[in-house]
């Protein structure tokens, strides 16, 4: 009976304790979600680590400062996250704090997602157990980069302050020493001025800037002539408080470095407003004030005041200050045009070209997966055919804006050309990639784009291709292998969403066997003429691309076809095979397709250029470069386009290359755009006679031309029966 009591009571204790701990768990679990969610809600940064360095908690700040998700981060430590030489820093630190068992605050940067540097302030402290001992670290951060800045621009004031103080107090030094010299001995202000005024007066006369000498009480007792040419309408000055004479006011100004060398006995410098008639601010100031001591007492009796007026360097400084900030602006505006396509406000071609080899490595790095869809609207050129282009751009804007409310907000999305668009996906694999591509289709199909009068639906090609799936080794071979795989799924009909393992699908297919063999020389034929049609095509459009800068300078888009028939006659006198000449052709066409970026004021003005005006047609064959890169086809005449302004000499633009360095073709199309301009009327000037412009072309051989085309081409004027000077 002893026995079965105390098991019922055994019994009952357990039970009572099996309660409590039911009740510690359930109190620990609030606990967690009340520390969840403080740790949630508090503005800062906060992590925990355990004693590996391994993330075990992080709040929500922390994700939006660094561009991770928590879950992206727990469970990983700072070498799998951060940069080697900032994860390292971190571990240090961690590693400190739990041996010392110290608090320690440090200030220390944060890289985010995309590799953006900022600072923080970061007070870290050691996690204990129930036993003492240090199980790891915990942290709480604040975002102080923009007083990093504020304390870097800071230091760069107070230097250049100091600079100019140094200097200012050299220049005034020996005045300084004479003043003092005869001061020496005197216990009061007037007994120092009544002897040697001769001297003094001599002093003052002969400086061009303004002195004045005050007393302790802020009293004006002496002036230079300076002084009083400026404050001539409140004359006489002497005796009045300098506040009340120089800035028309009762009270001691806010600033100012008089009341400074008072209080301190020290050296001021500040820069203080000139003011006119009713106290109106007329121009600016720099005032330095030195202190007067008795040189028997030690005492401060006095002030000099030295006084430059920086009105017309103050206005400088401003003007400067507003063209930099208007060249800030513009820069932008023009860093933002050349990456992003005008008329739908996506990246373009350019962009694509920079980011996605970036993108490529972040997720090389982080082994992350990368997508890139290619998107190919079916049969556009219909709609423009039957609305106008008018209609088809405003489609294209539709569907750009559609495009942005379907991907995500960190996607990045391009016009690469026409009708056809790319989107970057960071984190997506070819799985996930595949049915974006298909939300895509199934969403545009539905959309009804156009305006009131007419409405159209569109159809698209979709591919996909991911890393590390499709095995690439850059960032453009994603590119490429997408547009492969587009081209085979138009072929397929289009209007679907292909990958890599639908193009191995259909090769598994074999094709139907022919009922005869087909005749190879049909074939041949009618490739043959594809191709000549097809360059016929190209050389039309080549030219007519060429004649919209005639909208722009009537000049350019004349003489081009004259430019044209000369660098012909020229390849064919150097023998130059059918097809570089040809190449040729279509670079002198293009030449000076850069003049679209030039302003109209500065390709009509009928002056001579302005320096800055001049640097700015220089910049033509850069823009003509960035217009054609992006075109597969004419990708082959860009160094035609880019270096037909430079010299056989080397003192060309824009790169200043110079001799057989110098593509031939720019060599051709220098010599031929040179003549056409000498002999044409410009809006400064008349033509010049075809004898003159031969002479120009003769005297530039060897320093601007390249000799042998230029004999080459005066003998082809010379057949043409130009007159030769003698």
């Amino acid at each position: 009976m002893d026995e079965i009591k105390f098991l019922q009571a055994r019994i009952t204790e357990l039970e009572k304790a099996e309660g409590r701990h039911k009740l510690s768990d359930e109190l620990l679990r609030k606990t967690e979600l009340q520390q969840k969610a403080i740790l949630n809600n508090i503005p800062d940064i906060a992590w925990l680590k355990d004693k590996d360095s391994k993330f075990i908690a992080v709040n929500d700040a922390f994700g939006r400062a660094c561009g991770f998700s928590p879950k992206e981060i727990i469970g990983k430590n700072d070498l799998d996250i951060w940069p080697p030489k900032l994860a390292r820093k971190y571990r240090a630190d961690d590693k400190e704090v739990m041996e010392s068992g110290k608090r320690k605050c440090v200030e220390e940067q944060l890289a985010d997602k995309e590799g953006k540097i900022q600072w923080l302030e970061t007070i870290k402290t050691p996690i204990y157990n129930d036993k003492g001992e240090v199980i790891g670290t915990t942290g709480i951060a604040r975002d102080i980069t923009e007083r990093k800045k504020y304390e870097e621009r800071l230091r760069e004031a107070r230097s250049e302050l100091e600079i100019r103080v140094k200097v200012r107090t050299a220049e005034l030094s020996r005045a300084n020493e004479e003043l003092r010299k005869e001061i020496i001995g005197r216990r009061k202000l007037g007994e120092a001025f009544n002897k040697n005024k001769d001297f003094l007066a001599n002093v003052f006369s002969s400086i061009q800037d303004g002195i004045s000498v005050l007393d302790k009480e802020m009293n004006i007792v002496l002036v230079n002539p300076v002084m009083e040419k400026w404050y001539a309408d409140k004359l006489p000055i002497i005796g009045k408080k300098c506040y009340e004479a120089y800035q028309y006011s009762p009270q001691p100004c806010k600033i100012c470095p008089v009341r400074v060398t008072l209080k301190t006995m020290q050296s001021a410098v500040e820069i203080v407003p000139k003011r006119g008639l009713n106290g109106a601010i007329i121009g600016w100031f720099e005032l330095y004030s030195f202190p007067m001591f008795d040189q028997q007492n030690k005492e401060l009796i006095g002030v000099i005041e030295y006084v430059r007026d920086i009105t017309s360097r103050k206005s400088a400084e401003e003007r400067v200050g507003v063209l930099n900030n208007e060249l800030l602006e513009s820069n932008k505006r023009l860093k933002q045009l050349s990456l992003t396509d005008a008329h739908t406000g996506l990246y373009n071609h350019r962009y694509m070209e920079q980011v996605i080899e970036a993108e490529f490595h972040r997720a090389k790095r982080y082994a992350h997966p990368l997508s890139v869809i290619m998107i190919d609207i079916d049969y556009f050129k219909s709609i423009n055919d039957v609305y106008g282009h008018q209609f088809g751009d405003l489609v294209l804007k539709q569907f750009a804006r559609q495009l942005r409310l379907i991907m995500r907000k960190y996607d990045i999305i391009i016009r690469s050309g026409g009708e056809e668009f790319i989107v970057i996906s960071p984190g997506i694999d070819i799985a996930q990639a595949l049915n974006i591509g298909q939300r895509i289709l199934s969403a545009i199909n539905l959309y009804n784009f156009g305006n009131r009068e007419h409405t159209v639906k569109l159809k698209l090609t979709l591919a996909a291709a991911s890393y590390p799936e499709d095995r690439v080794s850059l960032g453009m071979g994603l590119v490429n292998l997408a547009d492969q795989i587009l081209t085979k799924a138009k072929e397929s009909g289009g209007n679907r969403v292909y990958s890599i393992l639908d193009i191995r699908k259909e090769k598994g297919k074999l094709p139907a066997k022919r009922s005869k063999p087909v005749d190879i020389r049909i074939l041949q034929g009618k490739l043959d003429k594809l191709t000549k049609r097809s360059n016929q095509s190209l050389v039309e459009a080549i030219f007519a691309f060429a004649k919209t800068i005639e909208l722009k300078d009537h000049y350019t888009g004349e003489h081009v076809e004259e430019t044209v028939r000369y660098v012909t006659d020229i390849g064919n006198g150097l023998g130059l095979p059918k097809d570089e000449i040809e190449l040729i052709k279509q670079g002198a066409a293009l030449h000076d397709l850069g003049k679209i970026g030039v302003s109209e004021k500065i390709l009509l003005k009928r002056s001579k250029l302005t320096k800055r005006e001049f640097e700015e047609i220089k910049k033509h064959p850069q823009i003509g470069a960035d217009i054609l890169r992006p075109i597969q086809f004419l990708r082959n005449i860009i160094p035609l386009v880019f270096y037909h302004h430079e010299r056989w000499d080397g003192s060309g633009y824009p790169s200043g290359i110079k001799g057989e360095e110098i593509p031939i073709g720019a060599r051709i199309i220098a010599i031929a755009d040179a003549y056409q301009a000498l002999t044409s009327d410009r809006p400064y000037r008349k033509a010049y006679k075809k004898e003159k412009a031969i002479a120009i072309l003769k005297k530039g051989a060897g320093s601007q031309f390249d000799p042998r085309i230029t004999g080459i081409f005066l003998k082809i004027l010379q057949a043409e029966k130009q007159v030769f000077p003698k």
